[in-house]
């Protein structure tokens, strides 16, 4: 997805990601690692009193594990650049395989040597619904001068 360089990308391209399917390990471990424990991801009992009636994955769990179904390219793809407009629109269940269908939006030059590439990029499960849209901004390299 993010293997070409600067001049190459255009307006409206498009692509999709492979699935991956969100686990009661995922879960778990993104617990730990960012401390969060609230109840919704974890604690089957309290879930079930909710409009959910199940543990739900985290947002950021769902964001984190997008970034592992986009190729980035070393030497093309110098560094994430930010994230903007970001939603959570539908839960993530554990069982759930999501994936990412992006669309770039924007082209920015960053000077002689790089640019900008930001990508609407939706997040979907099986179901085909949406579970999380924002937009990526990426900084990469050019491979002529301006």
């Amino acid at each position: 997805m993010f293997d070409k360089y600067f001049e190459d990308y255009k307006l409206e391209d498009t692509w999709g990601s492979k699935g991956r399917t969100i686990t009661e390990a995922d879960i778990v471990m993104f617990s730990g690692l960012s401390g969060d424990w609230f109840p919704l991801h974890t604690n089957i009992e309290y879930a079930k009193e909710t409009q959910y009636k199940e543990r739900i994955a985290h947002g950021m769990l769902v964001l984190s594990i997008t970034t592992g179904l986009v190729h980035f390219e070393p030497g093309i793809v110098v560094a994430f650049y930010g994230m903007d407009k970001v939603r959570f629109t539908n839960p993530t269940f554990i069982g759930d395989t999501i994936h990412l269908s992006g669309k770039v939006i924007d082209l920015q030059s960053k000077g002689l040597n790089q640019g900008v590439v930001t990508v609407l990029q939706e997040v979907k499960k099986q179901t085909d619904e949406t579970v999380a849209v924002f937009e990526m901004k990426l900084l990469v390299n050019k491979k002529t001068l301006d």
